[in-house]
């Protein structure tokens, strides 16, 4: 089973997600800040983390950064689901080491679409070291 991530502040946001993704057979953690997601990342790898961008204590562009940096982080495809899409964010959010860049409100088959590309292809690559 893949482990997955999501770092967002907003309840409704998490449990939306965490059903969508469970109900595709994903193992999902919820940290509620971005204090929370960066400690989480410590404890144990993921297959992949959805984050939002504003959030307290740590906003999505600082927790890319730092999961980046961290060992069991720096490969872990990210995704960011955010309402903000002016594009220097999501330029930003790239720059940092994003993955991919969803637009709130989002669909839970383009979610679920995206999720599986990203995880299928950190299996490939892993399976070709």
């Amino acid at each position: 089973m893949r482990n997955i991530l999501i770092i967002d502040d907003n309840d409704i946001v998490q449990l939306v997600l965490k059903k969508i993704l469970a109900k595709e057979g994903y193992s999902v953690d919820i940290a509620i800040n971005g204090k929370e997601g960066l400690a989480r990342i410590g404890q144990q790898p993921y297959d992949l983390i959805i984050t939002d961008l504003m959030m307290p204590y740590a906003n999505g562009f600082e927790i890319i950064s730092k999961i980046r940096q961290h060992p069991m982080g720096k490969d872990t495809p990210i995704i960011i689901i955010s309402a903000i899409t002016n594009e220097d964010s999501v330029l930003e959010g790239f720059k940092l080491g994003a993955n991919d860049y969803l637009k709130k409100p989002i669909t839970g088959r383009e979610l679920i679409i995206r999720v599986k590309r990203l995880i299928d292809a950190q299996v490939s690559r892993a399976e070709n070291i």
